[in-house]
């Protein structure tokens, strides 16, 4: 039911912009700098919730849509507020024809345009590079996907994609936000909100930071990582107009003139938002006048809520705290590296031994969980070094990484291609920290070529193994350079017989094991056991690697 997804979906995504409110507030330099606009949207998101959450079980859409409607209005906080509440209107108001057993790309389509249509009434002076227009091209971008035979999921999966895509071209839009080397801060806040809904959709609630449906979303939250480099903005002068003034507004007469009054506003100040249907409104303005304004409000109609913000102070502010945190930054960070190493694990065991054979930064990630571009561009960062050397552990992630090397401008980086964080560990063992970037990486490709890699798991699903022999899921597979060649019902038996066949093909020295979370000590040291009885003369080094899905994972050098 629309209604259940509405009720479950938007309290998560609500959560998760209360919870990067602090992030979007530091990219706010539009229309001013006065670092509100993530906790102006989480309060008017947080009232929505608040009224939807008090309808009965039973509500109906349209009783949702109303819902949101007041609770938008009667909540909004400052211009990315109020603004966002008309979006929430619009598109809320435009779900209401929509299918009750669930949204079809027609109605998301629909929706958006209604959103658009509603949001941009409210603005006089619509301003490119803004929330507005991701919300423009995310509708668009519906529309154009509404005419193929999209599914629901697919379509909501690639309206996230163009969200974060439009999110990174508005510096491109709107000079200010390049000048400052951020994106804008509500059009963030909205590809955030966006996401979020959707995870929470697809039963990812919270995973935000995580989204990576698809390579190419990876590729658009890379692009926004790329601009929102947060510079301290000192050298703003302040705004023509100090004082942010906002409340609701109960109009006494059906004579209320909404354009008059709202021209009325132009005259005081800018940013001027008069939002609302008789009797009840919202209004906003930046003014120096406050005063002025109440009064003349106040001949019309009861005012209430009065909020008055001198964005002055609030800028310095801003400043002071992102100075303040660039500044617990550098001192965390400590002096730069000559040489710094990234790297990706799946489980703690194996972050652990990385980072004693001394990898910067450990990136969580692995099969069925590749980290994204941007994910391991930060990382890159945060290994503060001149030059950044990348183990992926992992064929699928490589390309990212690769991606992450050429966005990377703040360190000459480069990808050893390790297949396995057996692969990594080897590759750390050959390290000459007095070595310049390209002599490391040739020693490290060179050692990983040696690294023989198997691992055992369980089939999800009925397949076949490399001779062509039938896998059932449940099955305990054992895999050795890729391709499954044993296949049993116990982990043990064969781990056992993975191992002695690769020692027919080659005879190795040393045999590097890792446990998985799934197997516990005693199964493990049983393991161990059995490997030492089968092969005597096989030197084994066993650790705790903890990683998921994977009861085993070793390799023979």
């Amino acid at each position: 039911m629309i209604t259940n997804v509405i009720r479950t979906c938007f309290p998560a995504a609500a959560k998760v912009v209360a919870e990067k409110a602090e992030e979007i507030n530091k990219l706010n330099v539009f229309p001013v700098p006065d670092g509100d606009t993530g906790t102006n949207m989480s309060l008017t998101l947080n009232t929505v919730v608040g009224e939807v959450e008090a309808l009965p079980k039973d509500a109906t859409m349209e009783q949702i849509a109303a819902a949101i409607t007041h609770g938008s209005l009667m909540g909004a906080r400052g211009n990315s507020g109020v603004i966002t509440s008309q979006i929430l209107r619009g598109i809320a108001e435009g779900l209401v024809g929509a299918r009750p057993s669930g949204a079809t790309p027609a109605d998301i389509a629909a929706a958006l345009r209604n959103g658009v249509k509603v949001a941009f009434k409210a603005v006089r002076k619509p301003v490119e590079g803004t929330i507005l227009t991701v919300l423009r091209d995310v509708s668009a971008r519906a529309d154009q996907l509404e005419k193929t035979k999209i599914t629901t999921p697919e379509m909501l999966d690639a309206l996230v994609i163009e969200a974060y895509e439009s999110v990174a071209r508005t510096p491109e839009l709107l000079p200010v936000l390049k000048e400052n080397g951020v994106v804008d801060s509500g059009a963030y806040g909205l590809a955030t909100l966006i996401e979020a809904f959707v995870n929470a959709y697809e039963g990812k609630a919270g995973e935000v930071s995580d989204f990576k449906t698809t390579i190419d979303s990876d590729d658009a939250k890379a692009q926004v990582a790329n601009v929102v480099d947060i510079e301290i903005n000192d050298d703003w002068t302040g705004s023509e107009y100090r004082y942010c003034t906002e409340f609701l507004f109960h109009a006494e007469s059906e004579s209320f003139d909404e354009d008059a009054n709202l021209r009325y506003l132009a005259s005081m100040g800018d940013c001027e938002l008069l939002v609302g249907a008789y009797p009840d409104y919202k209004i906003h303005v930046h003014t120096n006048r406050p005063d002025r304004v109440l009064r003349h409000m106040l001949h019309r109609g009861q005012i209430f809520n009065v909020f008055v913000h001198n964005m002055d102070l609030e800028a310095q502010e801003r400043t002071e705290g992102i100075r303040a945190d660039k500044e617990a930054n550098e001192a965390a960070k400590g002096p730069r590296k000559a040489l710094g190493f990234v790297a990706v694990a799946a489980g703690s065991g194996q972050a652990e031994i990385l980072r004693s054979l001394g990898v910067d930064v450990v990136v969580e990630g692995g099969q069925t969980m590749n980290p994204s571009t941007a994910d391991i561009l930060a990382a890159i960062e945060a290994a503060n070094a001149d030059a950044v050397i990348v183990l992926p552990d992992n064929g699928n992630i490589r390309m990212a990484a690769e991606a992450a090397a050429a966005a990377c401008d703040t360190a000459e980086v480069a990808v050893v291609p390790t297949k396995s964080v057996l692969q990594a560990f080897s590759a750390m063992f050959v390290v000459n920290p007095d070595g310049d970037l390209q002599s490391n990486v040739d020693e490290m490709t060179a050692a990983i070529e040696d690294v023989r890699d198997g691992e055992i798991t369980t089939a999800v699903r009925d397949s076949q193994a490399a001779d062509g022999s039938p896998i059932h899921a449940g099955d305990v597979m054992g895999i050795e350079g890729g391709a499954i060649t044993v296949v049993g019902s116990d982990v043990e038996d064969v781990t056992v017989r993975v191992i002695n066949r690769m020692q027919e093909d080659e005879e190795g020295d040393t045999l590097t094991i890792l446990a998985g979370s799934d197997l516990d000590d005693a199964a493990f040291t049983h393991l161990l056991d059995a490997i030492a009885e089968a092969q005597p003369e096989l030197e084994i080094d066993s650790h705790r690697g903890e990683q998921p899905l994977y009861p085993v994972v070793f390799s023979i050098e």
